[in-house]
């Protein structure tokens, strides 16, 4: 049963994280990086606190505590970067790119969780990555390294090195205290972290305008990414960290769908048969492992 429930949880932040990218775009491109995950942290961590309050003593433990709030700051960091590689790139790309977590992550799983992969999986892991660059190359006629990429690929490759860090730090957390503090709690931090830089830069008036404007957006991005780390959480306790990873990285699938038929998004041939490539191999490594 905890299997079942564990895949279910997978299937759920695959679904949120596909429509929540979806609303970081269009947030981050209104409303800024900084401002757009301050608003996810705001949401998260208002709505999640009537959940949180029976495991505040967890908090009262300092290894806990500094565990949890190192991974609110790799958390900030990263998901800036991940935020302006959406805000530049076409979602239907950029997703895509996003994808070369699934094997940082098992990687990461393996290493550290002891988790093992086969020769197979290791095969898939470069059937995935031959995926995202065929993706990431716009054009194939005078390919120059520097400029015959899709805009925001090369950002979009460090934030997927960085989500693929906070994967593994998310699951460590979710293991080592809880599953719903190894998502509070980083989420408490990186909004304090943001809103103490858009003070110091200009102000929260125009946050709050912000706000008030361009609310629908902000609210489907805070709650569709919310419930996403949360299923993920909870997933990844049930499950091995390879599994779980391996069906949410499916969400690239959601965001292809939303880029090409409401952000009228276009991509090329080679483009379809990278994606192909990359959605076909992380389902197969979720059965694989």
């Amino acid at each position: 049963m905890g299997f079942e429930l564990g895949v279910l949880f997978a299937f759920g932040a695959m679904l949120c994280w596909g429509f929540g990218d979806f609303f970081i775009q269009r947030s981050a491109r209104k409303i800024g990086d900084i401002e757009a995950l301050a608003f996810i942290g705001i949401i998260g961590s208002i709505g999640l606190l009537p959940f949180v309050l029976q495991e505040i003593p967890l908090l009262f433990s300092l290894p806990n505590l500094v565990l949890l709030s190192f991974i609110g700051i790799v958390t900030f960091v990263f998901a800036v970067v991940d935020f302006e590689a959406l805000k530049k790139g076409k979602l239907s790309v950029v997703e895509v790119i996003l994808e070369f977590e699934l094997p940082l992550t098992v990687l990461l799983g393996f290493f550290f969780f002891q988790e093992s992969l086969s020769m197979q999986q290791f095969g898939i892991i470069l059937l995935i990555f031959a995926g995202i660059v065929l993706i990431a190359i716009k054009s194939f006629s005078r390919f120059n390294p520097m400029k015959g990429l899709e805009k925001g690929v090369f950002i979009a490759f460090i934030g997927a090195i960085g989500m693929a860090v906070i994967n593994f730090l998310t699951a460590y957390g979710s293991k080592q205290v809880s599953p719903i503090m190894a998502i509070w709690v980083p989420w408490l931090v990186f909004t304090i972290v943001s809103l103490f830089l858009i003070w110091r830069r200009e102000g929260l008036r125009e946050l709050v305008q912000n706000a008030k404007k361009h609310y629908a957006i902000i609210l489907g991005m805070g709650i569709f990414d919310t419930l996403a780390w949360l299923f993920f959480a909870t997933a990844v306790l049930k499950n091995e960290l390879a599994i779980t990873i391996a069906i949410t990285e499916s969400y690239v699938a959601v965001a292809l769908i939303l880029g090409v038929l409401i952000n009228k998004e276009k991509i090329l041939l080679h483009q379809y048969a990278g994606a192909a490539i990359v959605l076909i191999a992380s389902f197969a490594l979720g059965l694989m492992v």
